[in-house]
């Protein structure tokens, strides 16, 4: 039986990604002042720009932030100027007190959940930033809170030690295939993917299917339903 239940923050309690797409339509619009971005390949520039910093900066608006500065840098041949380099640090300070918006049903979702299984909250991400979500968003039905630096399978494996529960009896709610579904899948547990309609690039990952361990639900009314498929299937 499924015993706990964790949940994803961005783009499964709240909304969070169409904020940075909409910060990188800004930022081309301030590099298009400098160069020809169909030539020069912004998008797949600052992309690799940002993979290359996780290790440093990790996950949230500061390391993309940081990173469309060194983009910028890079791409303009140092020829941006300040005031740019002031709009895009205060692009990032706008997204950082961007009220949060929790996605249609999930509130409700959650609480019904919380009745029939321990429910916990596992998110990545900038430390302050998440914190701050997390204290606004109104949900209380969470046994524990973990905002981790990576959602890999380390992660989970240590998690789910702490928590004392079993892989297998252990179900991950999330919208990332790579970050919430399939390193819980590879540790013998079961995930209920709900895709949002804007997802980063970073987080895809194509035909993966979870071996039958993966209900894919479309929209937050749908995942009580998940968890008792996954019940009846064992």
């Amino acid at each position: 039986m499924i015993q706990m239940v964790g949940f994803d923050g961005d783009d499964t309690l709240w909304r969070s990604q169409e904020f940075y797409d909409q910060a990188q339509l800004d930022f081309e619009a301030i590099i298009a002042r400098y160069i020809d971005l169909d030539v020069a390949g912004l998008r797949a520039t600052l992309l690799a720009t940002e993979r290359g910093n996780l290790a440093q900066y990790g996950y949230g608006v500061k390391g993309m932030i940081l990173s469309m500065v060194e983009a910028a840098i890079d791409l303009t041949g140092g020829r941006i100027e300040s005031r740019d380099i002031r709009t895009i640090m205060d692009m990032g300070k706008d997204l950082l007190v961007h009220p949060v918006e929790l996605l249609p049903g999930i509130a409700q979702a959650v609480e019904d959940v919380s009745r029939r299984y321990r429910v916990v909250l596992i998110t990545k991400g900038d430390l302050f930033h998440q914190e701050r979500k997390v204290a606004q968003c109104g949900l209380t039905a969470f046994q524990r809170i973990e905002i981790v630096s990576e959602k890999d399978v380390g992660t989970y494996r240590r998690l789910l030690q702490e928590f004392e529960v079993q892989p297998e009896a252990f179900a991950m709610v999330g919208n990332s295939m790579k970050s919430d579904i399939a390193p819980v899948v590879e540790l013998g547990g079961w995930g209920v993917y709900m895709p949002y309609h804007a997802t980063w690039e970073h987080e895809l990952l194509p035909e993966y299917d979870g071996g039958g361990r993966v209900v894919e639900v479309d929209g937050a009314d749908r995942i009580g339903e998940a968890l008792d498929r996954m019940t009846s299937a064992r």
